[in-house]
C-alpha cells in the first residue's frame, strides 16, 4: 500500500472549507441536505467536492470527526488549565451535551454496517478518555464521588441532551451536586 500524500495547501484549504459549510448546511437544512447546495455555498465546485469526499457518508464522517476533535481538544485544555477539576469536568460535560443534542443525528446518518460501527466506537473510545481522565482529575482533588463511573456519567448527561435547553444547565447541576463530595 503506498503512504497517503499530504494534501497541497490549495486542496487543503478546499477541504476545509468544505467541511466547515457542509457543517453549516447540515445545522440548517439536515443531514439530507443537498451536497450541491454545500459545493455552491463554499464556492467550489461539485467535482472538487467529489474528489474529497466520494460519498455523503465521507462528508458526514469529516464533519463529525472535526466535532469530535473538538470535544477531545477541549478537554485537553482543560485538563491542562488550572480550573478547579470539577469545573472542568463540567464544563467539558456542558459541552459534551451541547454536541450530543446537536450532532447526534450526523453519526446517526452514517449508512449502517461495519464502517459505522468501527467509526462509533473510536468516536466514543475518545469521548470516554476524555471523561474518564478529567474525573481521575477530580478523584485526585478529592471533589467527586470515589465510585463514581465515568461511563454512567457520560450514560446520565447524554440523557440530559434530549431535554429541553432551558433544562440543561439545571439538570447538569443537579447531577453535579449529585457526584461532588461534601
Amino acid at each position: 500500500m503506498s503512504p497517503v500524500k499530504p494534501l497541497r495547501a490549495d486542496a487543503r484549504r478546499n477541504r476545509d472549507q468544505l467541511v466547515a459549510v457542509a457543517r453549516a448546511v447540515f445545522d440548517e437544512l439536515g443531514t439530507a441536505a443537498p451536497l450541491d447546495e454545500v459545493a455552491r455555498r463554499a464556492g467550489i465546485g461539485n467535482a472538487t467536492l467529489y474528489r474529497h469526499f466520494p460519498t455523503r457518508d465521507d462528508l458526514l464522517i469529516a464533519v463529525y470527526a472535526e466535532e469530535v476533535a473538538g470535544l477531545s481538544d477541549l478537554g485537553e485544555a482543560l485538563l491542562g488549565g488550572s480550573a478547579d477539576p470539577l469545573d472542568a469536568l463540567f464544563e467539558w460535560l456542558e459541552a459534551f451535551v451541547g454536541h450530543v443534542a446537536a450532532k447526534g443525528d450526523l453519526a446517526r446518518t452514517l449508512e449502517p454496517g461495519a464502517r459505522r460501527s468501527e467509526l462509533h466506537e473510536q468516536w466514543h473510545a475518545a469521548m470516554f478518555e476524555v471523561v474518564v481522565r478529567l474525573v481521575d482529575k477530580c478523584r485526585a482533588a478529592g471533589s467527586i464521588q470515589p465510585d463514581l463511573d465515568p461511563i454512567d456519567l457520560l450514560v446520565l448527561v447524554s440523557g440530559t441532551a434530549t431535554a429541553e435547553p432551558v433544562r440543561v444547565r439545571r439538570l447538569l447541576r443537579l447531577i453535579r451536586r449529585g457526584v461532588s463530595v461534601g
